[in-house]
């Protein structure tokens, strides 16, 4: 048994100094060691030798298996030893080289005008709030002078999800949420997202709007001319030119729509323009007696200004650029210009 062992042993290490990966030892292993492996059959052998060999025979047996563990246990450490010098030569690094510096991420052009608007709103004391997307007919229409009826919704090509609930077409349902809770005086401007079905060079399904409003005693359109212009000097720069056109609006009146001098001829007439020197930037008028008695206040003894205006519209005008698609197709070569 002796002899058997010995020309075992040698085999087996032997057949471990040739192997080259963990798997080919795991298998060695299980040819020497395993339940059905070469080693079984001198356990089986012992049941026939007699009762004063069996002591030296196991002994003799356990030394063989014990030396054939050591030795996988140290062809395993070396194999893994040599991984880990390749991998280390491999993934070196020359500590004098220059870091790698990582891109900084940077605002959207969009976001970027959105902070800046709310920014010069709440150097004039405006402070912020928001209402849901998902929006009530009611706030979005009805409490805004906007009926049923009302030939005024042609002009909203609105996304309904039933009957009485839509995505909001502008962010003006938030100053009906606002005034019903807050009594005046309030100054409020109301940033946030939009929706309407309409998609071309100059608009977009979805897009960004600002909807601000002050309501106390004796509010003037003179104050809504003031706060207005205020705020297009401080956005375009203080040479730039406004003026005040009569319009309509369901929730004002009287109402007006704000030119500003075409940002990209300075007055004088280009394509951009179409040869008027002036951009139409916003909407604004005298909050709608109707309005507030939606809110329960007293038109006879408050009165207030709403203006409304598209962020998109006013970053294309800043930034100079001629299709609003180009905000939501995440080109990278785009946005790193911001």
């Amino acid at each position: 048994m002796n002899e058997r062992l010995t020309h075992l042993l040698r085999q087996a290490v032997s057949s471990l100094s040739e192997a080259g990966t963990k798997d080919e030892i795991h298998a060695i292993r299980v040819l020497y060691l395993g339940r059905k492996g070469l080693f079984a059959s001198f356990l089986k052998d012992l049941s026939s030798l007699p009762a004063d060999g069996k002591k030296a025979a196991g002994a003799a047996i356990n030394s063989v298996k014990d030396r054939i563990e050591r030795e996988i246990e140290g062809r395993l450490k070396s194999i893994e030893d040599a991984l880990k010098s390749g991998r280390l030569a491999m993934e070196r690094i020359d500590v004098t080289l220059p870091g790698r510096t990582q891109p900084l991420g940077r605002l959207h052009p969009v976001t970027q005008v959105m902070r800046e608007v709310s920014a010069i709103f709440t150097g004039l004391g405006f402070e912020t709030a928001e209402g849901p997307e998902v929006e009530l007919d009611y706030y979005n229409f009805e409490a805004l002078n906007i009926s049923k009826d009302h030939p005024a919704r042609d002009m909203q090509d609105t996304f309904y999800v039933s009957e009485e609930v839509i995505l909001r077409t502008h962010t003006s349902p938030v100053q009906i949420r606002v005034m019903e809770k807050t009594p005046p005086p309030i100054r409020i401007i109301a940033p946030g997202t939009v929706y309407r079905r309409d998609s071309d060079i100059t608009h977009t399904p979805m897009f960004h709007q600002v909807e601000g409003f002050m309501v106390d005693e004796k509010v003037s359109f003179a104050d809504l001319k003031g706060v207005l212009t205020i705020f297009l000097k401080a956005l375009f720069g203080g040479s730039i030119g406004v003026r005040f056109r009569p319009s309509f609006f369901p929730f004002t009146e009287p109402s007006a729509e704000v030119d500003i001098a075409c940002v990209i001829c300075a007055g004088l007439g280009c394509r951009v323009c179409k040869g008027s020197g002036w951009i139409e930037i916003l909407g604004c008028g005298m909050i709608h007696p109707e309005v507030f008695k939606a809110v329960k206040y007293d038109p006879e003894k408050y009165s207030g200004f709403a203006f409304g205006l598209g962020i998109e519209r006013v970053a294309m005008l800043k930034f100079g650029i001629d299709d609003i698609r180009l905000f939501f197709e995440n080109d990278l070569r785009f946005l790193r210009q911001f």
